[in-house]
């Protein structure tokens, strides 16, 4: 039986399509289409036909929903969208919004309270933020012709994260979230993990990153999916399930270049089995497109292509060191004190000779050491918040 039949008949024996999408942020270049609801300018006829057709629609919403400007003290860039752009995010018709992201508070408690307010008046659910951790922490599970399929969405620890007491993001915690996933698959036929986390234009998993969705698989997660990292990566079958590594944004027309160009919506039918397509997209302004089939078979060839490689031993491992020798100067940089300047006066000209001499072996060492051993890092972090807030 030919591989179209197989997937017709496949799909007419389903229950349930979900289609999840990555990050969406209006931008200038298509501001006035969210403003308008213009959905088809958006997404271009083909692709909204296709996104309209599924019983169920879930997209990360990466910036707040308010008017008034506070942003919060952060490193990073501090996002926010008018609250008229509601009429287009309604217009994509979506099923379930997920605000686990490092960017939910970057206007303060108020930008995301507006954003709950907001949401809850259009009638759009949404996880992964709260007033505080116990409402962040609530999953949300999707009822169709019989099947239940919990949606739980967390996010790696940024500026963003909710607390016993304050409003925010859902956090990733080892002693915690893993629990969540095991609670929701109780009452759930599948779970679905929307992991808010990875380095931002890297295309392989960490190797800590690897562990932690390997183990919410073992926790009883069906699929992980790794947002966040602008870009799309690979995947691998684990334990029967899968874990995806990066997808790529949604609507985020901001940069052009080889990572925001391109990404991938996620189709999964449930059944008996659960079956996964990817669908590439391309940004192409004022909103995104389909992919033609020549772009999207060399889009899914060298997806495919990451995922053969991380099969290879230590290749992940590898992979990853090389990384962080091509990034640690920043790091360095960033933790020297010197400004943007000097840096680049050491960087270009002196290549690297004011850096090298700030960091010798014994104060690397020390370094590493506040960072790895858990009791410093945790002493290093509360004690830089209590300096932060006295100043």
């Amino acid at each position: 039986m030919n591989c179209l039949l197989t997937n017709e008949i496949f799909r007419k024996e389903l229950s349930v399509e979900i289609l999840i999408a990555g990050d969406l942020v209006p931008t200038n270049s298509n501001m006035n289409l969210f403003k308008n609801a213009d959905v088809k300018n958006l997404l271009g006829k083909e692709l909204l036909s296709l996104w309209n057709s599924s019983d169920a629609r879930i997209f990360n919403l990466e910036a707040p929903l308010v008017d008034t400007e506070s942003p919060i003290d952060k490193f990073g860039p501090n996002l926010i969208m008018p609250t008229e752009t509601i009429k287009g995010i309604k217009g994509l018709n979506p099923t379930l919004i997920t605000l686990a992201n490092n960017h939910i508070l970057d206007q303060m408690e108020q930008g995301l309270f507006s954003t709950q307010s907001i949401l809850n008046e259009a009638g759009i659910p949404f996880i992964g933020a709260g007033k505080n951790l116990h409402e962040a922490s609530k999953p949300f599970i999707i009822k169709k012709d019989g099947y239940k399929i919990g949606i739980y969405a967390c996010a790696e620890n940024e500026f963003s994260i909710a607390t016993e007491k304050n409003a925010g993001a859902n956090p990733f915690d080892p002693l915690e979230s893993l629990d969540h996933i095991s609670e929701l698959k109780q009452k759930s036929d599948y779970v679905v993990v929307l992991y808010h986390g990875g380095k931002e234009y890297y295309r392989y998993p960490s190797p800590y990153l690897q562990k932690v969705c390997r183990k919410m698989i073992d926790k009883g997660a069906n699929i992980v999916i790794c947002q966040h990292s602008h870009c799309i990566g690979c995947f691998e079958e684990y334990n029967n399930a899968t874990i995806i590594y990066g997808q790529g944004n949604f609507i985020f027309n901001k940069q052009d270049n080889e990572f925001w160009n391109n990404s991938l919506i996620i189709r999964i039918y449930f059944n008996k089995n659960i079956k996964i397509e990817y669908i590439p997209i391309l940004e192409e302004k004022p909103g995104i497109r389909m992919a033609k089939e020549n772009e999207s078979k060399d889009i899914l060839s060298k997806f495919y292509n990451r995922s053969k490689e991380i099969l290879q031993d230590g290749f992940i491992e590898e992979q990853y060191q090389l990384f962080a020798e091509k990034n640690i100067d920043n790091y360095l940089r960033a933790f020297s004190g010197k400004n943007k300047w000097l840096s680049r006066i050491d960087r270009f000209i002196l290549k690297g000779y004011l850096l090298k001499s700030k960091y010798n072996k014994k104060k690397l060492l020390a370094l590493q050491n506040f960072i790895e051993c858990e009791a410093h890092r945790e002493l290093l972090s509360k004690g830089i918040n209590n300096y932060i807030n006295r100043k």
